[in-house]
């Protein structure tokens, strides 16, 4: 609550392995992918009207889903994009723009204004400092069973203490785990 208006939630979604890495996870996630997966994911951004990126994210989803079809792709393709990159000077991709100054100042005023969930998908160092700046209001967390052995984390050694709190969480049937956390 911000003066007595209701702010927007900003909600990140990850993959993650056992040992916590996050990064490339087009190299061990999909022997998990089930339609529970696909239901969970697709809720965050059926939820949502906006969804923020970092670059390597946004490059990688722009590569891949504008070829795609049905449900999800329809969604990620339509949804406003907001792209937060220090090297990009103009994004091509459907509904995409770039975030100009602040990334936290912006997300904070994005955050006012009216609107449904703003979705995070990937983007490591942007779910890092958005959630020590304490705008992220929802962590989901596809946690896979297996353990990845090298890979950036999704919390590095030297991350200052962050309480959480397990607000849901359900087992699919090949064992990954959708957890979702709140600042606590």
């Amino acid at each position: 609550m911000t003066d007595g208006l209701m702010t927007r939630r900003l909600v990140a979604g990850l993959f993650v392995s056992l040992d916590g890495v996050v990064e490339a996870p087009e190299r061990w996630h999909f022997p998990y992918l089930s339609q529970e997966m696909n239901a969970a994911v697709s809720g965050m951004y059926a939820e949502a009207d906006t969804l923020l990126l970092g670059r390597a994210t946004y490059e990688a989803f722009a590569a891949v889903w504008p070829h795609r079809t049905g449900e999800m792709a329809e969604a990620i393709n339509g949804i406003r994009k907001l792209v937060a990159s220090t090297t990009l000077t103009r994004v091509a991709w459907n509904n995409s723009s770039l975030i100009e100054g602040d990334l936290v100042a912006a997300v904070k005023e994005l955050k006012e204004r009216p609107g449904a969930d703003i979705a995070l998908s990937g983007s490591i160092s942007l779910v890092r400092v958005l959630l020590q700046a304490g705008l992220l209001d929802e962590l989901r967390l596809l946690v896979h069973p297996l353990v990845v052995g090298t890979g950036m984390r999704l919390f590095p050694e030297g991350t200052p203490p962050t309480p959480l709190a397990l607000t849901r969480s359900t087992t699919f049937t090949g064992g990954v785990l959708d957890l979702t956390y709140r600042p606590a």
